[in-house]
């Protein structure tokens, strides 16, 4: 069985391997500041073409939106998600067990609109209600659809317009980067958000994720929020060298790119087998909708994550590929696609 359920089902990538072993049994500073972590933050500030930026490495996904929401909003103030938001569906409802709401607004295409935001915004009156202050975006979104250089400007403008801060879960954000269809560079996107995140779990890392915060209003004391959520690292500098191999040269988007060009043999064998999908996805994440019988069938030798059941007894699946995806493995699912189909 081959396994196309996530892109963090494999382990590091081996420069990263050899750089962790490499490195072993030196001594270091603990809690990120270490000289590796000091570099990797170098990198990314340069990579965006921003020194006056705070780069905070945490573990994982979760963890960087727990800490960096709880951080950014007050008792009484809330988040605007897509209803496919990470932080609405699958984090256990970390955000409100901090005390904070999420508005969660209908988005087929899993990107929100800027008029959504407005709307959420003026619905939410006086004192009585609990005030929207973070506007929260995925870039990939949790379907795969990116957003472009306009819309993002758009939004900014928006969250200018209403005095809100513009978050971005970056989780798979080297994806977003580098498909065809993008028209930024990491510069040009990090001219938008107040904070965003470039996510190294699922493009090569272990573990780890890279949060930048551009607003002064938001960068004071995040080490303490850090320390106290549990997200400040004895031996933070193993995320340090994982980054410091990511960013000191193009591998953190080669693999990126490589996810995406084996997505696309994959969307290519769909769309020539006739099988629709359920968003327009780019990236390295797809939703074709299968007759049962056909889904059973290749069910046989793949596993895939189950998204959603239609009317018409057809289903829809996520299929993921990774930055270690081999293509001759997604050139073999091509393969046993077409033979399923004729069955």
């Amino acid at each position: 069985m081959y396994s196309f359920k996530c892109d963090y089902g494999e382990g590091a990538h081996p420069r990263i391997l050899r750089a962790l072993q490499r490195t072993n049994l030196e001594q270091t500073e603990g809690y990120l500041l270490d000289p590796y972590t000091q570099k990797a933050s170098g990198l990314i500030k340069e990579r965006i073409g921003r020194q006056e930026v705070d780069i905070h490495l945490l573990m994982g996904g979760t963890q960087t939106n727990l800490v960096a929401l709880s951080a950014f909003l007050r008792p009484h103030q809330a988040v605007i998600c897509a209803d496919s938001g990470h932080i609405f569906v699958h984090e256990t409802g970390a955000i409100e067990a901090t005390g904070h709401k999420v508005f969660a607004l209908p988005s087929p295409d899993g990107k929100l609109t800027p008029a959504q935001v407005k709307q959420a915004v003026e619905l939410h009156t006086d004192e009585h209600m609990v005030k929207p202050k973070v506007v929260f975006l995925s870039n990939p979104t949790e379907v795969g659809t990116i957003y472009t250089k306009k819309e993002l400007a758009a939004m900014r403008g928006v969250c200018d317009e209403y005095g809100l801060f513009l978050y971005i879960d970056g989780a798979r954000l080297g994806c977003a980067l580098t498909c065809r269809e993008n028209d930024m560079t990491l510069r040009d996107f990090a001219a938008f958000p107040d904070a965003f995140y470039i996510g190294g779990t699922k493009n090569g890392a272990f573990m780890g994720e890279a949060l930048v915060i551009a607003n002064d209003r938001l960068k004071e004391d995040f080490r303490y929020l850090m320390k106290q959520k549990g997200a400040l690292m004895a031996k933070g500098r193993f995320l340090g060298i994982q980054f410091c191999e990511l960013f000191s040269d193009d591998l953190y988007f080669s693999l990126a790119r490589h996810a995406n060009d084996t997505a696309a043999v994959i969307r290519s064998a769909l769309k020539e087998n006739g099988y629709s999908l359920m968003t327009d996805s780019p990236t390295n994440q797809l939703f074709p909708i299968f007759p049962k019988e056909v889904l059973t069938r290749l069910e046989d030798k793949y596993l895939f994550t189950p998204w959603k059941e239609l009317s018409d007894g057809r289903a829809a699946v996520r299929i993921v590929t990774s930055w270690a995806t081999p293509m001759e493995q997604v050139q073999k699912f091509a393969q046993d696609l077409e033979k399923a189909n004729k069955k």
